[in-house]
């Protein structure tokens, strides 16, 4: 059986879950691209970002460098992170929409029983098999979106310290 004969047996269920594991991959795949550019470039970012904290203070007081720098590493920090937070709801909704298809399903091969009895287990089997593919479905959406969230905050707090760390150097 080919992928989408698997698709239209789910339903529009599985139409819903295969548009956001797309979302969800163009999402990891975008931010995967701009952290790792990120992090190839740290040096000038931190340029960037201490010229910033010059410019808005002439003080002298370290605590306060510290916290002005602090603040535009994490206004930087939170244009990155856009999207990410996504991902992480797709990896949680999908499992639901898998117990939702399956409550779909099982109501279909009800309703099919109650009306022909058990003279069509084609037609019973039909809604139990809805019911088993969206449950996949959900499962196999969730678990690389999940996956991809932890790395994704993996490599945006291993940026965040490096960054933070060459940042205050600069600065003070």
């Amino acid at each position: 059986m080919r992928v989408i004969d698997y698709i239209q047996q789910g339903g529009i269920i599985m139409y819903i879950l295969l548009a956001l594991n797309i979302i969800g991959f163009a999402i990891m795949l975008s931010k995967f691209v701009i952290l790792t550019k990120e992090k190839s470039r740290t040096s000038e970012v931190a340029d960037h970002l201490s010229t910033q904290v010059k410019a808005t203070t002439d003080s002298k007081d370290t605590n306060a460098i510290i916290e002005l720098s602090k603040q535009e590493l994490s206004v930087h920090i939170s244009s990155l992170e856009k999207g990410i937070n996504t991902v992480k709801i797709i990896a949680s909704i999908s499992p639901l929409l898998g117990l939702l298809g399956t409550v779909i399903g099982v109501l279909l091969a009800f309703r099919v029983m109650s009306q022909t009895g058990l003279n069509n287990p084609a037609a019973f089997a039909q809604g139990i098999s809805m019911a088993l593919i969206t449950t996949v479905g959900g499962m196999i959406v969730a678990i690389p979106h999940y996956v991809g969230h932890n790395y994704l905050l993996g490599l945006l707090d291993g940026f965040e310290a490096k960054l933070e760390k060459e940042l205050l150097s600069k600065v003070l």
